[in-house]
């Protein structure tokens, strides 16, 4: 979901640095990258490791929350630049659809709903439904088996390092469409295909 179909990560970015000052501590950019794709417990666990006892990690993640909440509320969350088309496409085509995010299921339905475009996915598979997030292969096998499809028969669409480790792990042709992160040379080996944006997906699915 998150800078695939909704631009959040953006969003996010920009409360972790205002987190970070409140909280004074520096190397904030570097540490969200590796955060992205990830659920609660792996982030918070992440903090730690990268700030020891400089900060509470579950106080900072929560301040992070604030943030968030405060933009969704006051601007709303706008829908990556193809969404629309790409879902219209895939659907009128018959392709079965699901989402698997490491955000928990409260905010990935209220969000999806809000967005306007929960009703195109099957089935929605949250952080909070798996013990280990992206790059683990967990949420893409848990993903696949809500479908009753084998993860090789699946292909997914990322936008983040994590989540394409994490369905290639999986057994899952992966196409990353980039959004906050650029692919890395591992990357690429790892990606199916690497897209522009979502338009070109459903050439890549129907052909």
């Amino acid at each position: 979901m998150d800078g695939v179909l909704l631009d959040t990560e953006s969003v996010s970015f920009e409360c972790w640095k205002r987190a970070a000052f409140d909280f004074k501590i520096e190397g904030i950019e570097s540490v969200y990258k590796k955060c992205v794709g990830m659920n609660l417990s792996d982030i918070k666990s992440l903090l730690s490791d990268y700030y020891g006892n400089k900060i509470d990690s579950e106080k900072f993640y929560a301040a992070t929350g604030d943030y968030f909440h405060i933009i969704e509320k006051e601007k709303g969350l706008s829908l990556m630049p193809g969404v629309k088309s790409c879902l219209e496409s895939l659907k009128s085509a018959g392709v079965t659809m699901a989402v698997a995010s490491s955000t928990r299921s409260e905010n990935v339905m209220r969000q999806l709903t809000n967005a306007g475009i929960i009703s195109y996915f099957k089935t929605i598979t949250t952080g909070d439904l798996v013990s280990h997030s992206k790059p683990d292969p967990e949420i893409y096998l848990l993903s696949a088996s809500s479908l009753g499809v084998r993860p090789e028969n699946c292909i997914a669409v990322e936008d983040s390092p994590n989540g394409v480790r994490s369905a290639h792990t999986a057994g899952m042709k992966c196409v990353m469409v980039p959004d906050q992160i650029q692919p890395t040379a591992e990357i690429k080996s790892l990606a199916w295909k690497v897209c522009a944006s979502l338009t070109e997906i459903p050439p890549l699915v129907l052909q």
